[in-house]
């Protein structure tokens, strides 16, 4: 299907690994969703690589007014579904290729409103869907226990406890509202950084916005609702941005195509299970020293590609399977 040209400054931000993605899956035909729509990048590339259809899906209704500057020819193949990605095989079946870019959307940290970003003075929210517990209600209704093992295991901070007996400690005195108030007691809390490292509450301010998007669940529960949606010969594409969202996509595509190993050499051998996928690379695919230069948050992503085969869907995954943390918050 022929593409149709937008000028360069109607089009969003470029995606991450966009390039990587258009040349494993050409030539692109067919019905594709893009499970986190955010700035629409990998979805305008999708119809203009020739895909027929794109179902649009993100969980932030904000967003779903960007398209509307989008060329008519655009717009008739594409269909906006407001919902999480965890969902898709109830918005659509025997789908040709699923793309899911787990980071943060740009134009979300670019909203001092919305609370993401601890480099812009906001309410302390970071809740992608606008609705539910926020980051605040977490910082400051939580045990410091409970905000320890959350720091460390969702943004593998290793200062964890530190951060949350300062946390407590303040909060007693007065409520945690805005992002660079929490932003600022973590930088007291923490050793000076050195040039070139990451700002002292990155780790901190991702663990929150996981937490409180329920993120790690969404991408379990994505991941599995992939497989079901996706006709033989399918792909799906997922991009993640650190270890555990790798970790975790790494060992599904893994087991279901039949690679996961054995914990036990001596076990005996049993019959080939049918495998759900075919690992379009073994590796991870990662960005050329290029884009890294232009785009310093392609420095971080990996992109994963497996291919649905003709096999039903696979058996039950539990969580620990993936290497999933598993926390008890009350969201």
């Amino acid at each position: 299907m022929a593409s149709v040209a937008i000028a360069q400054s109607d089009k969003p931000h470029i995606p991450v690994l966009i390039e990587q993605i258009l040349s494993q899956i050409a030539p692109v035909s067919g019905r594709w969703l893009d499970g986190t729509f955010g700035a629409g990048g990998y979805t305008l590339a999708l119809l203009e690589a020739g895909a027929e259809k794109v179902f649009a899906v993100d969980r932030d209704p904000a967003v779903f007014d960007l398209p509307r500057a989008w060329p008519t020819a655009l717009q008739s193949r594409l269909e906006f579904i407001p919902g999480l990605f965890s969902k898709l095989d109830d918005y659509a079946q025997e789908l040709d290729g699923i793309v899911l870019d787990l980071g943060v959307s740009s134009m979300q940290l670019d909203q001092a409103e919305r609370g993401f970003s601890f480099m812009r003075d906001g309410p302390l929210d970071m809740r992608m869907s606008q609705s539910g517990p926020s980051a605040a209600d977490l910082v400051n209704g939580l045990p410091e226990a409970d905000i320890a093992n959350l720091l460390y295991l969702y943004g593998e901070e290793r200062a964890s406890r530190r951060i949350a007996k300062s946390i407590v400690q303040r909060r007693s005195d007065a409520a945690f509202k805005t992002t660079l108030d929490l932003a600022q007691l973590i930088e007291k809390a923490l050793p000076r950084t050195k040039p070139g490292q990451s700002h002292a509450a990155t780790r901190s301010f991702q663990a929150l916005r996981i937490a409180v998007n329920n993120e790690y669940g969404e991408l379990f529960a994505g991941l599995l609702a992939g497989e079901r949606a996706l006709r033989a010969g399918g792909l799906f594409c997922v991009v993640s941005f650190h270890s555990i969202e790798d970790r975790m996509v790494k060992r599904f595509f893994q087991m279901r195509a039949g690679r996961a190993g054995s914990n036990n050499r001596y076990a005996p051998h049993s019959a080939p299970l049918p495998i759900q996928f075919e690992l379009v690379s073994r590796k991870p695919i990662l960005g050329t020293p290029e884009e890294i230069a232009q785009n310093p948050r392609a420095r971080s992503a990996k992109l994963r590609i497996a291919r649905r085969t003709d096999s039903a869907a696979g058996g039950v995954v539990k969580p620990s399977d993936l290497g999933m943390p598993l926390m008890d918050l009350p969201l």
